[in-house]
């Protein structure tokens, strides 16, 4: 699962699904956003409705809600998907949107339930995969797979070259294009099916054209994770919560530092206040600057 969030001027990943560990950051709250989400990824209406009744809409931190939520019971509930989870996911993103603090974010996923949040696109690299899964029975089948591939990879490339260029005119074309490719009917049924699912998603398949700014995959979010994959692939992971915080901040750091051209070892030198250690600015200041020269 990956997702990446375009921000204008400041391009940075979110990752709704931490809400745990990230709520007591912010205050958070029970609001439209948080009920709109906590429906839209199957939390229990009548759960909803419990949560949206009770007077207490605020809290300032992890130990208020939890205490909130093992008030109403549900913590005990054992249930699929786990209400804890999806409430806690839920108050912290109607959080977020009551503060303003992601205007303009639209976030880029592999089609991930917990990162569906906000305005949304999806990566072609993943959606094309699906076509690219398919397993025909005959030739014909083969055949009509490999066309739609290839104008799935020519419509790619052109808004590759239009997010260059942005062009109003070219974008209703592009609309056109894709419309034409994914109602297509051919004698695969499967990969009618497929291509008509697609098509539902069309907004966010091209969300590009409103957002020029954004990427049309996930592979920069991929990468930044693939760390974590490697070394849970080679050692089974950490053994704590604590070790897993330490791994995931000392890798954020890493990552942050190489994408700024700054060296983590000179960073981590100036941090750990080390004798004769050259200065580092705080990251977030560098980012800014970064985000003004771009």
């Amino acid at each position: 699962m990956s997702c990446s969030a375009s921000i204008p001027h400041s391009p940075r990943p979110i990752q709704p699904a931490r809400a745990k560990t990230a709520f007591g950051k912010i205050v958070g709250g029970l609001n439209t956003a948080a009920l709109e989400y906590m429906r839209g990824h199957s939390l229990s209406g009548q759960v909803i409705a419990l949560l949206d009744a009770h007077p207490a809409k605020r809290f300032a931190d992890t130990s208020v809600w939890s205490a909130h939520l093992a008030r109403l019971g549900l913590d005990t509930l054992e249930v699929t998907p786990d209400p804890v989870r999806i409430a806690t996911e839920g108050a912290l993103w109607g959080a977020i949107c009551h503060h303003g603090l992601l205007p303009g974010t639209v976030i880029v996923s592999d089609d991930a339930g917990q990162f569906r949040v906000g305005t949304h696109a999806l990566c072609w690299i993943h959606a094309e995969r699906l076509v690219h899964k398919l397993v025909p029975a005959t030739p014909e089948q083969r055949r009509a797979v490999e066309l739609v591939r290839t104008l799935i990879w020519w419509l790619y490339a052109d808004l590759k070259a239009w997010k260059r260029d942005p062009c109003p005119r070219r974008a209703a074309a592009l609309r056109a294009r894709f419309d034409r490719i994914f109602k297509r009917k051919t004698d695969y049924v499967t990969l009618d099916r497929l291509l008509a699912r697609l098509h539902r998603r069309k907004h966010e398949l091209l969300r590009v054209l409103q957002h020029p700014e954004i990427p049309l995959h996930t592979n920069g979010s991929e990468n930044d994770i693939r760390a974590c994959v490697t070394k849970r692939k080679i050692s089974g992971g950490t053994m704590s919560t604590a070790g897993r915080t330490a791994r995931d901040v000392m890798l954020s750091l890493m990552k942050t530092c190489r994408k700024l051209k700054v060296s983590f070892f000179r960073y981590l030198g100036d941090r750990l206040q080390v004798p004769g250690a050259i200065i580092v600015p705080p990251l977030p200041d560098i980012v800014r600057q970064a985000a003004t020269t771009a």
